[in-house]
């Protein structure tokens, strides 16, 4: 018998479900977790210009290591080549488990990700509740000369910042289990934690081979 396309996803929620610990829920429950829109932006591809353009995927929260890279290499390019920033495109894919990357610290206050994942402050290695890819030089996490080094920074310099759906399940989930709601609600709630800027995918996969079609050289970040 041919596997049906509702199938396949609930086999990809069953495993995102026991990643997060949720193998409780019903078949139709991990099936919404993971619901699939019906359309997708992908106007992102066109703001792909420039000479040098590279995609950057992110799989680990790896203490926000992933993110920090993409500014990294915009700022040496820079320094080292002269090339302006106009002539440099950077799209960062944030997938796997690199998930909570993507997620306010609204979303890691209020679901303790940084105890729960063992995260650690970039600069300093200690324990930390906040989301590395937050930090800021205004709050003193940053030193000045790395105020650009997150998040933030990358949407500033017109980076594109893109986000797994599959991986995003695992955000549900979390919010499905500590708030006990509902799956469409607790899909609902994830979606306001997801922060600004960042673009939701079908996957971290799709978005990045997009990226690659787009003329992206590919880097794994993290």
């Amino acid at each position: 018998m041919t596997p049906t396309r509702r199938d396949f996803l609930e086999r990809l929620a069953a495993g995102t479900a026991a990643a997060a610990g949720l193998t409780s829920l019903s078949p139709d429950d991990l099936a919404a977790i993971s619901s699939v829109q019906e359309t997708w932006d992908t106007s992102w591809t066109g703001r792909i210009r420039g000479r040098h353009k590279a995609v950057f995927d992110a799989t680990e929260i790896e203490d926000g290591a992933g993110v920090l890279r993409v500014m990294i290499w915009r700022m040496q390019y820079g320094q080292v080549l002269a090339v302006a920033p106009d002539d440099m495109a950077a799209v960062l894919v944030i997938r796997h488990n690199a998930i909570p990357l993507a997620m306010t610290q609204e979303f890691w206050d209020r679901y303790r990700i940084g105890e729960t994942k063992g995260v650690k402050h970039p600069m300093t290695e200690q324990p930390t509740a906040k989301n590395p890819a937050l930090l800021s030089s205004d709050t003193g996490d940053l030193p000045s000369q790395f105020a650009s080094l997150n998040l933030p920074g990358i949407l500033a310099a017109g980076g594109i910042v893109l986000a797994c759906n599959l991986a995003f399940s695992q955000c549900v989930g979390t919010v499905a289990k500590e708030d006990k709601l509902e799956p469409a609600a607790a899909r609902k709630r994830a979606l306001e934690m997801l922060h600004p800027g960042v673009i939701l995918q079908p996957s971290g996969v799709f978005a990045s081979i997009l990226a690659q079609e787009h003329g992206c050289r590919y880097l794994k970040a993290s």
